[in-house]
């Protein structure tokens, strides 16, 4: 499975969007941690991060014998800007166009 795919599979699943929004509010946490936030079992938990770690969504960091899950938000970016920037541009000309001519301003 190609990276953009795989991306678009780890986002489609609400647990694993409650996962990185649990790492967004709070980087940095382990395992135990991110289990007292959710409804599900360790192992389940464990395969989400597992498919977030491949789509790049997560990376982790060893601390001593702790292993810490970091949010890496540079793959939405990505995504982002292919698929979403372009279709914000011409909105956001518009308004800037719109509110000149409101305000009577000729620069």
């Amino acid at each position: 499975m190609n990276k953009p795919d795989l991306l678009f599979k780890a986002l489609a699943d609400p647990s694993r969007r409650k996962l990185l929004d649990r790492l967004y509010a709070n980087d940095g946490q382990t395992l135990s941690q991110l289990c007292t936030h959710l409804d599900m079992t360790r192992q389940s938990v464990t395969q989400h991060l597992d498919l977030l770690e491949a789509a790049n969504l997560v990376t982790v960091l060893w601390r001593g014998r702790e292993k810490l899950h970091l949010l890496n938000p540079v793959p939405l970016q990505e995504v982002y800007e292919r698929w979403l920037a372009k279709f914000e541009k011409p909105r956001l000309k518009a308004l800037h166009d719109l509110k000149q001519r409101l305000e009577g301003d000729d620069t």
